[in-house]
């Protein structure tokens, strides 16, 4: 029955000072002078692991019995799985070759000379390397500007001589000799083409 005057009780009553819970382990429990004195190695498991399929030597088969479709090389797999041997590693193969005194990651920077700071070295640095970038600029421009020598130019230079005229006789005419003279003498004849 229940007390009167007081709630009704709904737990269990504890065990002794001596019980102790959860599951009671013969093989480890041996307090702390078993824990330091050895250690429980766990033994390595000689689990089967299943190898990859080699999908190049399935798909050479494949082709060479004639399967051109997806659904024919699928069918093809599935009728001849072809795994990878159980040592086959891409490393075995051709293991990296790095020499012995090499250090992975990346090098340290150097340390800031503050003295170059200071005195502006930089500045004149970039200065002299602009001053050399326009004199090689300005080098560049005066070749440039030299214009290629044209007919036009050459003429200018080296005019072609004048060509002399001469008129235009019939052929029949060139040979006659003048019926008229017109001169007093002979001698004022050739005074006159002399001058």
């Amino acid at each position: 029955q229940a007390e009167v005057g007081k709630p009704q009780r709904n737990c269990y009553t504890l065990p002794g000072f001596d019980f102790s819970y959860g599951l009671y382990s013969h093989r480890t429990d041996g307090g702390v002078p078993e824990a330091i004195g050895h250690w429980d190695t766990i033994k390595p498991r000689t689990a089967t692991t299943v190898t990859p399929r080699d999908f190049v030597t399935m798909n050479r088969g494949a082709v060479r019995a004639g399967c051109t479709t997806a659904p024919e090389f699928r069918l093809y797999c599935r009728a001849k799985d072809i795994r990878l041997q159980a040592g086959y590693c891409h490393l075995s193969r051709s293991p990296p070759k790095v020499p012995a005194d090499m250090t992975h990651g990346i090098t340290a920077r150097p340390s800031t000379p503050f003295f170059d700071l200071l005195q502006h070295k930089y500045k004149e640095l970039w200065m002299e390397q602009q001053r050399a970038l326009t004199v090689v600029q300005k080098t560049g421009k005066k070749k440039l500007d030299k214009a290629r020598e044209t007919r036009t130019t050459l003429l200018r230079k080296q005019p072609v001589p004048a060509k002399q005229e001469s008129f235009w006789h019939l052929p029949s005419l060139e040979k006659v000799e003048p019926h008229l003279s017109t001169f007093p003498d002979p001698d004022a004849r050739k005074k006159t083409f002399s001058a």
